[in-house]
């Protein structure tokens, strides 16, 4: 079974690409972790962000949005002394606030979730040319997604973490051609081909 080059070192990541990435998602707890792991992973490595996921889980409750929106800098604390926890005590406080904001838009839409598909036109987006590997670090669709975003006050999200997530999460598929997982995706999801003029 050929996979995506990027996730052969280690088992964790080879389970992560199998089972996750890529596979659109409709859940917004999944939706919080994967978008706080992208904003945990700003200058670091997405390895170690996949090493350190049940570290990170029991420092933020599961990523139970709204467990997180009520942390206090007590809990500030208690993270930075919990045992192998990256200590960066910004982007801690920088997940809670992020968790208000989440909870702001899942207030006026119904589901942060929703919110971000309606984006995509709620189909996975297969932009001709990435399936060769072709693929930018960003794009204007992350770019729209990235300043609406800040203006929502989220914190450590620009575009080209916000088009990781959209990777991730499945609204682009940037798997490989020859990876097991593209096909997958293009039989059972819905999804709207772009040719490379039209990258948004």
């Amino acid at each position: 079974m050929e996979r995506c080059p990027w996730c052969l070192g280690t088992e964790k990541m080879t389970r992560y690409h199998d089972e996750e990435w890529g596979i659109p998602l409709h859940d917004d707890r999944k939706q919080f972790e994967f978008l706080m792991l992208e904003a945990m992973q700003c200058g670091l490595s997405w390895n170690l962000m996949i090493e350190k996921r049940e570290i990170f889980r029991a420092c933020f409750s599961g990523f139970d949005y709204d467990a997180v929106a009520a942390y206090t800098e007590e809990d500030v604390q208690r993270i930075l002394d919990y045992p192998g926890m990256i200590r960066s005590p910004r982007k801690i406080r920088a997940i809670i606030h992020n968790a208000r904001c989440f909870q702001a838009i899942r207030a006026e839409f119904g589901s942060f979730d929703a919110w971000l598909w309606a984006f995509a036109g709620d189909k996975t987006i297969l932009y001709q040319g990435h399936s060769l590997g072709n693929i930018p670090a960003a794009n204007a669709l992350a770019d729209q997604i990235a300043k609406e975003l800040k203006r929502r006050g989220f914190k450590y999200l620009g575009s080209i973490t916000v088009y990781s997530h959209l990777q991730a999460c499945g609204i682009i598929n940037d798997h490989l051609e020859s990876c097991f997982r593209y096909r997958d995706i293009l039989e059972n999801f819905p999804v709207l081909e772009l040719p490379p003029d039209k990258e948004r």
